[in-house]
């Protein structure tokens, strides 16, 4: 149990502090277990170099961060089940898979496509592995209960790797609402800049964007160029921000601009997989996508829109709405995504008896 033994293991694909986003999660997670419930974490990353007892004496669990092709270059990674049940009997204790990918889906003429049964076979050997699963959407439960019928899976969007400002209400009807914010990783915010330069006279005349601030990644050849098509837009690129200063900027911010979708016929509460569009949400910014899309809910309890902008086509909220808006999905994301309820019902099946 957790009260004589204090530590659980992490196993990720990459250690935190390596610009990875699942990294970013892991150590979010393992700052609230230790803060919230005095768990203490011991990261590992392949190719697990933990091998001594001792190591392991004092933990009572695993928790892993499930990303196919994070643990090899094809998805494919035929080993790792077999390296995480030595683990898991080395450990003891509660094993707990946090799925961030299932596997990939792609049209024949991609490799993907011939390797996704492999896939679906290793995941499915994964959540046999596993006491507990957790995956971010409705949409992705009833994908992993397909592979795997029975198993216990639980429902937790990714949280926010930037922060969890606590806002009052006033601070939604402050904001510029024509102040728009571009955010994530280098080729997220290379392809979200793109299809931006390209809808934002579509904008209605309300929001019309007067900044842009372009926040994250790699400096990038690509992104500095479409930032130089932008007219009467004055725009800021920060690449590489620390994680404190990203969030001031999302506090001064009402949109928050997202080509997240490579596929359009993917339903969109597979969003809550992405730690840009919960960043978004943790700082009260309306997320915009450039097509339509499906409902975004979880156990009935809707989030606002998803909003969009398109060619000729927007359905972005009423002017006089938007501080309201922006306000329950800031509230949204409180009651179903904040790294406290992630940590709590971490620790809470942690210290059930097996």
């Amino acid at each position: 149990m957790v009260e004589s033994r204090r530590s659980i293991l992490q196993i990720v694909p990459r250690l935190p502090g390596s610009l990875d986003g699942v990294g970013d999660y892991a150590l979010l997670l393992a700052q609230e277990l230790r803060a919230r419930a005095g768990i203490d974490t011991k990261f590992v990353a392949p190719p697990f170099p933990l091998a001594r007892p001792n190591e392991l004496a004092d933990c009572c669990g695993i928790v892993l961060h499930y990303v196919n092709y994070g643990y090899q270059s094809r998805g494919v990674p035929r080993k790792l089940p077999t390296r995480l049940r030595e683990l898991k009997q080395s450990v003891g204790g509660k094993f707990i898979t946090i799925f961030h990918e299932l596997y990939a889906t792609a049209p024949p003429w991609r490799s993907a496509f011939w390797l996704r049964r492999l896939q679906k076979s290793i995941a499915r050997d994964v959540v046999g592995l596993s006491d507990a699963s957790v995956v971010s959407s409705e949409t992705m439960h009833d994908l992993l209960h397909k592979i795997s019928p029975g198993s216990s899976i639980s429902i937790h969007p990714v949280v926010s790797t930037l922060s969890e400002p606590n806002l009052a209400s006033d601070q939604f009807v402050r904001r510029d609402p024509r102040r728009w914010v571009i955010f994530g990783g280098t080729h997220l915010v290379e392809r979200s800049l793109h299809s931006f330069v390209g809808n934002s006279k579509s904008i209605p005349d309300a929001f019309a964007p007067r900044e842009l601030c372009v926040i994250g990644g790699e400096d990038n050849d690509a992104v500095r160029r479409d930032l130089g098509q932008l007219r009467n837009i004055e725009s800021q690129y920060h690449p590489a921000l620390k994680a404190e200063s990203a969030s001031e900027l999302l506090l001064s911010c009402s949109f928050g601009w997202l080509d997240y979708f490579r596929q359009r016929h993917v339903p969109t509460d597979t969003i809550l997989k992405s730690a840009s569009f919960a960043s978004y949400c943790a700082h009260g910014v309306i997320p915009v996508f450039p097509h339509d899309g499906s409902a975004i809910a979880l156990r009935g309890d809707r989030l606002p829109g998803p909003y969009f902008v398109s060619p000729g086509r927007s359905n972005l909220p009423p002017t006089e709405e938007r501080a309201e808006v922006a306000a329950r999905i800031y509230d949204w994301y409180r009651r179903h995504a904040s790294v406290k309820h992630l940590a709590g019902a971490i620790a809470e099946f942690l210290t059930l008896k097996r």
